[in-house]
């Protein structure tokens, strides 16, 4: 099969022939279709991701979409021909999905949604069950609850609203003029970050009382924010990138909690991956209810290409996630 290889962290990434991967007990044997890029697949191949590094030579690509071609033993829920998506791979090691085909453990999986394509699908998997995590393993989002969304036009906030009203919540998000409509098509009060501070929005959309539960997807100074907003005593901060030094007095003072989320864990110790593919499931159900609808950024791009895709990815100038076609 074809696969992009990274030999050395900080060099690019090179596409080769390498023997097709068998499936082993657990796990199903996927001909992707569609490879998800995230910034972390970029962090991962520069060796600036401690925390999810991969071993040398690896496959990178975390999100993934395709079909099923084989069924381990031991594997029920699956067979040949199904369409099935998740985060699989591309960290520890895990074969990611910039290949041809992928031997992915069948707790990761999903039936993909009949109301998405694969690309679509496949822009999903990592920003969907972080956001998961976080409003609702975590803080347990729920009808009439006020939340707010830092970062809401991003790939975890734009998933986030989707999720936090669809169960139910009202929400606001903060985010730049130029991103305004973007989180108001998804039913969220845009916040302008940059002519309003956090006690003018805490005082004009919660009568200062703060917000039930406070999403941050962008960390260190937002995260900070975040402690100074959340409603006092019942009110929940929850974080995708808590890896600073942060003073807890804010939160503290208003007997507020907290919660981080490790969305690579399962993948990473082996524990919880059945949980993944149920909040997989999830996603699923919301999409084909008309309730969960990821961006996609108009470019495509393919294994040949990825360099590309990469390059448009750290310009930041991006409409919606990145997608590589893996079957041209």
């Amino acid at each position: 099969m074809r696969a992009l290889i990274l030999e050395e962290f900080d060099t690019p990434l090179v596409l080769k022939e390498t023997d097709k991967p068998v499936a082993g007990p657990g796990q199903v044997l996927v001909k992707v279709k569609a490879s998800g890029v995230n910034p972390l697949d970029l962090k991962i191949r520069d060796g600036k991701a401690a925390h999810a590094r991969s071993e040398l030579p690896a496959v990178l690509g975390l999100d993934l979409a395709g079909v099923v071609e084989q069924a381990g033993d031991d594997v029920t829920g699956f067979a040949a021909g199904d369409e099935v998506y998740g985060l699989t791979g591309g960290v520890g090691d895990l074969q990611g999905s910039l290949a041809e085909y992928a031997a992915v453990d069948a707790r990761l999986l999903a039936r993909k949604p009949a109301s998405l394509s694969m690309r679509q699908a496949a822009a999903l998997p990592l920003v969907f069950i972080t956001a998961w995590e976080g409003l609702v393993d975590r803080a347990q989002v729920g009808p009439g609850q006020k939340v707010l969304v830092h970062g809401g036009a991003g790939g975890i906030g734009h998933v986030a609203i989707q999720i936090a009203r669809a169960r139910g919540a009202q929400v606001f998000s903060t985010v730049s003029p130029a991103k305004t409509e973007s989180v108001e098509q998804l039913g969220a009060v845009p916040i302008d970050y940059t002519t309003t501070t956090v006690e003018e929005y805490v005082a004009r959309h919660t009568s200062g009382e703060g917000f039930d539960i406070v999403f941050d997807t962008l960390g260190g100074a937002v995260l900070d924010a975040s402690f100074t907003a959340v409603r006092t005593y019942t009110g929940h901060v929850v974080s995708a990138l808590g890896w600073g030094s942060h003073s807890l007095a804010p939160l503290s003072f208003r007997g507020a909690t907290y919660s981080g989320i490790f969305t690579l864990l399962p993948m990473l110790t082996g524990r919880g991956r059945e949980h993944h593919g149920q909040i997989m499931r999830e996603a699923a159900t919301l999409a084909d209810t008309g309730a969960l609808m990821p961006r996609l950024d108009p470019r495509h791009f393919t294994l040949a290409t990825v360099a590309d895709a990469h390059a448009a990815v750290e310009s930041g100038t991006t409409e919606g996630k990145i997608v590589i076609d893996v079957e041209e």
